[in-house]
Order: structure tokens, then C-alpha cells, then sequence
């Protein structure tokens, strides 16, 4: 059964690669969905596929690039919607 995950990821996330670093576990893991910049200087990520599999992202959420400080991850959970082909960054 595929998930949803929406997750909001606060700290220095902006400026230094992190939705580049997002797109490339996203695709290796096969998930699709997006992610972009807010803002307020958070990250949104969309993502859908495996349970497993959105774990898995949410611990590279957490741990982040090289040159990010992740401060919080913040994550919610429902099922999936089916409506995304691809993963992809998004820009507001």
C-alpha cells in the first residue's frame, strides 16, 4: 500500500543544495511527489511510495547535506493520492 508524506523541515535548508539532495534520495528510492522552498525559509517535502521507502527519506531529511542544519522535521502522514508521476522540485 502506497503513503503520503508532507513534511516541513526548518533550519539553514535554503542556499545550500538541500532540495537538490531531497530529489536525489527521493528518485533512488522511487518516490514521487516534490519538493521546494518556502518562504519562510523552510523546505516542503510531498512524497509518495512505500512506507519503507518515506521513512528512509525522512532519516536523510533529518541528517541533510552537507553545509544544512536541520533543526526539525516536521511530518504527516496519510495515503497516498496516486496524482504524481515523477519526483520533482518545484518552485514557488
Amino acid at each position: 500500500m502506497e503513503t503520503r508524506l508532507q513534511a516541513f523541515v526548518s533550519g539553514r535548508v535554503q542556499g545550500v543544495g538541500y532540495r537538490y539532495f531531497v530529489y536525489d534520495h527521493a528518485r533512488q528510492l522511487g518516490l514521487t511527489g516534490w519538493v521546494r522552498n518556502l518562504q519562510d525559509g523552510r523546505v516542503e517535502v510531498l512524497a509518495e511510495g512505500s512506507t519503507e521507502a518515506l521513512e528512509t527519506l525522512v532519516a536523510e531529511l533529518e541528517r541533510g547535506p552537507g553545509g544544512s542544519r536541520v533543526k526539525e522535521v516536521i511530518t504527516k502522514w496519510s495515503p497516498a493520492s496516486g496524482e504524481f508521476d515523477r519526483f520533482g522540485i518545484e518552485h514557488w
